[in-house]
């Protein structure tokens, strides 16, 4: 796989989880978080940081973070490599398929503003398709979709994005409102990182959701 593709993505998707990558520097791509120097990725998606610019737990968090974006653009970039373009009837952009299975197939394709990536189902006699599940960036999102509408998973062992925003939602409140040892505030910080990744608008859907649950408030009255 091309260095550069895989900076240029990488780069978008660290962008619009509040990084900033910086300029290419010895064959890697420096990475910086709230205007300090946090860590750089090589082209084979590894990690690498100084201990003084990993110095708290908030900054552990985002290097964890960083590690798994690298890994799972390096995934998906590997796969749209190699992966066949979809020949379809009635398909206006051009999507290459990175999977399919039991009539579903998980597709996906590069843009200057980052890959999308969907989920269809082939019509019966396999020309066409149907039910198209978007996901812009959401390689993740797309691929667990892709394992239920296959059949691969059973959808019943699968929490469905209501149910994700409300742990992130309540985990959030005990993180808040106890006090924790360390131990269980990473824990926590890993599984709230976990559905944001699954859901990337779960914090706007937790507000939107606080917004409509907010009604007057009463006075008792005599």
């Amino acid at each position: 796989m091309k260095r550069d593709l895989y900076f240029k993505e990488l780069a978008v998707v660290l962008g619009r989880a509040g990084f900033t990558p910086l300029p290419q520097e010895n064959d890697s791509l420096p990475v910086e978080y709230h205007s300090q120097r946090l860590c750089r990725v090589n082209d084979q998606g590894n990690v690498f940081y100084r201990q003084e610019e990993v110095d708290s737990p908030e900054r552990e968090q985002a290097h964890v973070k960083v590690t798994d974006m690298a890994r799972t653009v390096l995934e998906y970039m590997n796969h749209l490599e190699h992966a066949p373009e979809i020949q379809a009837m009635g398909l206006s952009e051009p999507y290459q398929a990175l999977a399919e299975f039991n009539g579903t197939v998980l597709a996906g394709r590069l843009t200057s503003s980052g890959a999308k990536f969907v989920t269809w189902d082939w019509d019966f006699n396999h020309t066409g398709l149907n039910h198209g599940h978007y996901y812009e960036g959401n390689y993740v999102g797309a691929k667990r979709d892709f394992a239920i509408r296959s059949g691969l998973i059973p959808d019943e062992r699968q929490f469905t994005t209501e149910q994700l925003v409300e742990i992130y939602q309540q985990s959030a409140y005990i993180r808040f409102s106890c006090s924790l040892p360390e131990e269980q505030e990473r824990t926590i910080d890993a599984i709230q990182q976990r559905i944001q990744e699954l859901v990337p608008d779960c914090e706007e859907r937790v507000t939107q959701s606080l917004e409509n649950n907010t009604g007057p408030s009463f006075e008792q009255t005599m």
